[in-house]
Formats: C-alpha cells, sequence, structure tokens
C-alpha cells in the first residue's frame, strides 16, 4: 500500500522577464511551493484548461509574450476558479478593471509581499 504524499501548494507564474520570473519562482519553491512557470498568457490558460483546480495563487504582469494581457488572463482565471488567489502587476498604471477578488501590486514589489500573499493563498 502505497503512502500519501504531503500537500504541496502549487503556484503559477505568468511573466516574460526571464529575471523576474526565475526570482519569483524560487522565491516560492524556497517557501515550499511547487511552481509553474509561463511567460505568456495563452501558455498558462493551457495550464489553468489541464490543471487549474490544484493552483492557490497566480501571479501574472500585465505585458506579456503573446497577444493576450495578464489582466484578460486573470478574468479567465477568476472566471473558472473564484477562489484561486489572483495578483497582478506592473511597473504602469493599470487601465483596465482587474476581476472581483483579484490584487494589483505596482512594481516593484518587495519579495516580502509574494510571501505574504503565499500564506494567505495556502490558508484560502
Amino acid at each position: 500500500m502505497g503512502q500519501a504524499q504531503p500537500y504541496q501548494a502549487t503556484a503559477l507564474i505568468v511573466e516574460d522577464d526571464v529575471m523576474q520570473r526565475e526570482m519569483l519562482c524560487l522565491l516560492l519553491e524556497e517557501s515550499g511551493y511547487k511552481v509553474i512557470q509561463c511567460e505568456s498568457a495563452e501558455a498558462a490558460e493551457r495550464v489553468l484548461e489541464k490543471s487549474g483546480g490544484a493552483l492557490c495563487l497566480m501571479l501574472t504582469d500585465v505585458h506579456l509574450a503573446g497577444r493576450m494581457t495578464g489582466v484578460e488572463l486573470a478574468h479567465v482565471a477568476k472566471g473558472r476558479y473564484p477562489r484561486l488567489e489572483v495578483v497582478v502587476t506592473s511597473g504602469r498604471p493599470l487601465m483596465q478593471a482587474l476581476p472581483d477578488g483579484a490584487k494589483f501590486w505596482p512594481k516593484p514589489w518587495a519579495p516580502l509581499d509574494v510571501l505574504r500573499e503565499a500564506e494567505i493563498a495556502q490558508l484560502a
């Protein structure tokens, strides 16, 4: 009889800047998260279709590779998974409305902000 694997929270990081994406992933992995990373909203949408129910946090930049923005992705994610913690971030002012329950973080944000959000997401 196999032993049950302990629960490991999963985060989806959607960022087209490789350095920022890697930093976010490292921060979350060191906090015990399993991390899935994408550089485009289209790739992230495929992850949501396949394993969105297993996610507890999605952090996305507004401007991404591909045609879809991070704000549009946030609407897709919250529409399918209303309990998913969604954070949208940008170095520019946000010009589009976010879905209910999503948060906006202006860049630069502090690594401590990411860790706090990860903790909130695990409790949700």
